[in-house]
């Protein structure tokens, strides 16, 4: 399977990135490796994420990185398409996981 990164995911990745470089350059950078890389799985194990709570369809699905970082995503015929990078402690906006032209 490929993976695919929505705009919206990466633009989110980069902004919690940026925030965690305002005190630790290096760990920003660590981090967002961290992140691209914990995704890669996906590829071979594209159901391996839990299903997403918030939505009843086996297609929705999510890796927790970090304990703290949600990373969602959507299991379409021949791809993973990355769909955004949300803290756990963040209610889940529906528009960011609703929007057709969200991956592409």
């Amino acid at each position: 399977m490929k993976i695919i990164w929505s705009p919206l995911a990466v633009e989110r990745a980069y902004e919690i990135a940026a925030y965690i470089a305002q005190d630790r350059p290096e760990a920003a950078l660590k981090w967002l490796d961290g992140l691209f890389e914990s995704t890669d799985r996906l590829e071979k194990f594209p159901r391996s994420g839990r299903l997403l709570p918030e939505v009843d369809s086996p297609e929705y699905r999510e890796i927790i990185f970090h304990k703290a970082y949600r990373v969602i995503y959507r299991l379409e015929r021949s791809s993973v398409a990355i769909l955004t990078v949300r803290n756990c402690a963040e209610e889940l906006d529906r528009t960011e996981i609703d929007r057709p032209e969200s991956v592409g």
